[in-house]
């Protein structure tokens, strides 16, 4: 029973992610402490050797700095790049490399398809529904923690984690 509450602990706090990003636009540090914090309990509870642990704070740590790098420059929010770096340690070094190949490929699509669909007016039934009417407004960014989720939950299961509850 443990085991499969484990399993679960990393997709529910990525579809809380996607879909808090989705219709507020915004990922909040408490999402983000508590993916941090679900991953350091997990990690100690399946006795992930010291070393090793160290190697997915260091790949966090890398991850922060480059996310907020294209923050400042305005190219990703700041949830965004916390997002990414809290997601990253549940993943390694070994990991984040496809892992943001993955979101990179899902949140180019996402935003060519938001791009192409802002370009449409919006049907007066969708105007009474704000995350609808906020998503389409042009002037809006990006929900780029859908990407960031979907991406996560494609490297996931070959984490370490994973792979200690369902050996």
């Amino acid at each position: 029973m443990i085991a499969e509450f484990a399993l679960l602990v990393f997709p529910l706090l990525m579809a809380f992610a996607a879909s808090s990003d989705l219709l507020t636009m915004r990922i909040s540090n408490k999402l983000v402490i508590a993916v941090a914090a679900g991953f350091l309990v997990l990690a100690l509870a399946s006795q992930m050797p010291w070393p090793d642990l160290g190697l997915h704070l260091a790949s966090a740590a890398v991850v922060l700095v480059v996310a907020f790098t294209l923050f400042s420059f305005g190219w990703i929010g700041g949830g965004d790049a916390k997002f990414a770096a809290a997601t990253t340690l549940w993943l390694g070094f070994g990991l984040t490399l496809p892992y943001l190949v993955y979101a990179s490929l899902i949140g180019g699509l996402m935003t060519v398809a938001l791009l192409i669909v802002r370009r449409w007016p919006l049907p007066l039934f969708m105007k009474r529904v704000l995350w609808i009417e906020r998503l389409h407004d042009a002037k809006t960014g990006i929900p780029y923690g859908i990407a960031l989720a979907a991406a996560g939950l494609l490297t996931y299961s070959d984490t370490t984690i994973f792979q200690y509850f369902t050996g």
